[in-house]
Order: structure tokens, then C-alpha cells, then sequence
């Protein structure tokens, strides 16, 4: 056999490995990282997915992955290994669209309902939509919609959407613009809000346009295209984050009824480096708490409150697309104070963060099955774990 003919043979032999829900083995891909807080090492548990987007862990300790192109995977988190779990929505995996968050109820171990967002298509029109199921050992049972944003239309661009569950037991959901900016000002309309709903999808009677004049399931509006959404563990406020255009990131406290001003004032500009709307401040709209620019494209967020990294107790992290690192926040209250970027260009695009029940972090790094162009052609969308490594 020529060495191109065994070269072709081994890449064959490692994607059906993967296929089959193999990947690679745990593997320490970098011993020793200092940064200004704690020293950690970083373990590489899973290898070979496509386009990972969203992990939730369950109360054994493995864990539920989404992968953008429809499937949902069940992770051995101490193997890597893996299988694809029956039941998941039909998807549109189309531009920035897919099989998007997943998300445990918090009664989960006593109704095993578990919660995805995805991107429903029909006719060429597309929309954010919620559903949810019932966990078995083989997949999602009795599935049902629960929501699906009103107004689809044939933009590819910015879905959002992150779930989480609030302090209050509602359910919470962030909504992207949809590429179509004007609509994150009408909060008649889901696009660029996040929605507030009881666990069986309704609308709560509170919810601060029920009965107005917006939509009954909006909490609050302009938005661009947040990806990031997590409850402060001792406050139980929600924080989002959202994409900016050329500059203008976000990090928010989210609020009742609160206007966050895209695409009215913003610290980004258009790609052409032309202004957008009025400036960075207006009237009746709120601050960020944090804004970056150049981008760093956040996805994924969580507050650490583990006994793992004590240096890193009440930090803020959130993964970086173009970026390619992971964002440490120092927070004072509801102010940030300090910021550190780790691994960067080790981990390639940090598409979501989370603590883990075994008090680690655990990252899913954004790629296609077939590589990043970064790794090898037999690579693909990777899941790590940090550890402390004293």
C-alpha cells in the first residue's frame, strides 16, 4: 500500500471511530496553566463533534450535548465516549441556526423534563423555537413544542439562544434580532428579546407586557444576538451577553420591561466602521455592565461557585468565538472590576462554558467534524475540562 493509500485508510478508520461515538480519548492537551488566580491543566474528554453548542450535565455526572447540525448526544464524562439520543426536534441547520441549548428542569430528577432551543423551518422562513421532552435511557419522549417566536422570516442570522431556568422557577430564553436590526425595538415582536415563561411554555400574568402592548412572553427587548445567559448564584439576578456588531459585546443585568438599546445606541459600529444609530447613550435605555471592543464574540457564560478554583470564587466566564480564548470577569457587586483571557489560541473557539458538578469547567470548543483547519482533518468540535492541578 503507498503511504497516501495508508494515510487515506487511518483518516477513514479514525471518522468511523468517531461516527460510532469513540473520539478520542482523555488526554491532558496542556499540563501546566498559570493564570492570575489559580494554576489548572487542561483535559481534552471528547474529540471528533460537530459543531458542539450547548452541554447539560445530569445528576449522575454525565452530561447531554447539543451539536448544531441536529443531534443530541448522551457524554460518558469520565470516557468521552458517546451516543446519539433519539427524539430531538427536527432542525433547520441553517447559517447560525440549529439544534442551539439544552437545559435541565430544575425538578429534573424527579420528571426528567429536559428543555432545547432550536431553529424550525418552513416555506424558507425560520424561527427561534423552545421544546421540550422526557428523558428515557435511549432519548426524548413525548416532546412538545412550547414556543416557536412570532414573525419568522428568511434571515439565516442570529437566533441566539440560551435557555435558563430563573430563581423565580420561570423559564428564560434569549432571542436574537434576526440580522434585521429595527425589530429589536418592537417589543411586539420575540426578535431581540429575551422571553420570560412558566415551564409549560405559557406566559406568566406578571411579565412585564402581558396584557400591553408588546408580546406577553417578553421580559425585556434590544437585544442583537445574545448567546450567553446565566442566574447569579447569590443574587439570583439574571446576566446575558450579546454579540455586538464591529465592537459593542455586552454584558447586562437583565431587568422587567428594560430597553438595552440596539440598535438605537451601541458601542460597535458597521463593518464599514460607519456609526450606528444615535451613539452610546440614550435616555430610557440601560449600560452594560461590560462592552468589548474589537469583539471577542461571546458564547456561554456561568458564574463560578465551586470549591475547585477558590481564586476564581463569584468570576464571571464566557467563552470568545473570534476571540478563540476563555474570559475571566472579576466582579464587584454588579460592577466589573478586573478581566483576564485564557488559553488563548489553546482551546480554538470557546462556543460555551460551564461548571461542572465535579466543581471543574468545562468548555465546548466550536468545529466541524473534518477539522477547523487548526488540527488534524479527522478532528473536530472538542469538549475540556480544567482542572486544578494542586
Amino acid at each position: 500500500m503507498t503511504r497516501a493509500g495508508a494515510a487515506a485508510l487511518t483518516a477513514l478508520l479514525v471518522a468511523l471511530l468517531v461516527a460510532l461515538g469513540a473520539g478520542a480519548e482523555p488526554a491532558v492537551v496542556a499540563e501546566r496553566v498559570e493564570s492570575e488566580a489559580e494554576t489548572f491543566r487542561v483535559v481534552r474528554v471528547a474529540d471528533g463533534l460537530d459543531h458542539p453548542w450547548s452541554i447539560a450535565f445530569l445528576p449522575d455526572g454525565n452530561a447531554l450535548v447539543s451539536e448544531r447540525p441536529g443531534s443530541l448526544l448522551r457524554l460518558d464524562t469520565r470516557t468521552g465516549a458517546r451516543r446519539t439520543l433519539s427524539g430531538a426536534p427536527r432542525v433547520a441547520a441553517v447559517g447560525n441556526g440549529g439544534l442551539l441549548d439544552v437545559a435541565l428542569h430544575p425538578e429534573f430528577a424527579e420528571n426528567r423534563l429536559v428543555y432545547l432551543s432550536y431553529v424550525a423551518g418552513r416555506s424558507g422562513r425560520y424561527a427561534t423555537s423552545i421544546a421540550r421532552g422526557r428523558l428515557t435511557d435511549s432519548g426524548l419522549e413525548a416532546v412538545e413544542v412550547l414556543f416557536t417566536m412570532n414573525r419568522p422570516s428568511g434571515s439565516r442570522l442570529h437566533f441566539g439562544s440560551r435557555l435558563a431556568f430563573g430563581a423565580d422557577g420561570m423559564l428564560y430564553a434569549s432571542l436574537g434580532a434576526r440580522g434585521e436590526r429595527h425589530r429589536a425595538q418592537d417589543p411586539a415582536d420575540h426578535a431581540g428579546t429575551i422571553i420570560r415563561l412558566r415551564d409549560d411554555g405559557t406566559a406568566p400574568p406578571d411579565n412585564p407586557f402581558a396584557g400591553g402592548e408588546g408580546a406577553a412572553e417578553v421580559y425585556s427587548f434590544g437585544h442583537r444576538n445574545p448567546q450567553g445567559l446565566a442566574v447569579h448564584p447569590v443574587t439570583g439576578r439574571l446576566w446575558s451577553h450579546e454579540h455586538g456588531p464591529r465592537g459593542g459585546d455586552e454584558i447586562n443585568v437583565i431587568e422587567a420591561g428594560v430597553n438595552y438599546g440596539w440598535p438605537v445606541i451601541t458601542y460597535g459600529t458597521f463593518y464599514s466602521g460607519a456609526p450606528i444609530g444615535t451613539g452610546t447613550a440614550a435616555p430610557g435605555m440601560a449600560q452594560p455592565v461590560l462592552h468589548w471592543t474589537p469583539s471577542i464574540a461571546p458564547s456561554g457564560m456561568t458564574f463560578y461557585d465551586g470549591d475547585r478554583f477558590p481564586g476564581w470564587q463569584g468570576d464571571l466566564f464566557a467563552g470568545a468565538l473570534a476571540g478563540r480564548h476563555l474570559r475571566r470577569v472579576r466582579l464587584d457587586g454588579e460592577r466589573a472590576v478586573a478581566q483576564e483571557v485564557l488559553l488563548q489560541d489553546r482551546v480554538g473557539r470557546v462556543r460555551d462554558v460551564r461548571q461542572g458538578p465535579d466543581g471543574m469547567l468545562w468548555l465546548l470548543e466550536d468545529a466541524r467534524l473534518g477539522g477547523d483547519g487548526a488540527r488534524g482533518a479527522a478532528d473536530g468540535g472538542s469538549i475540556f475540562r480544567l482542572e486544578p492541578t494542586s
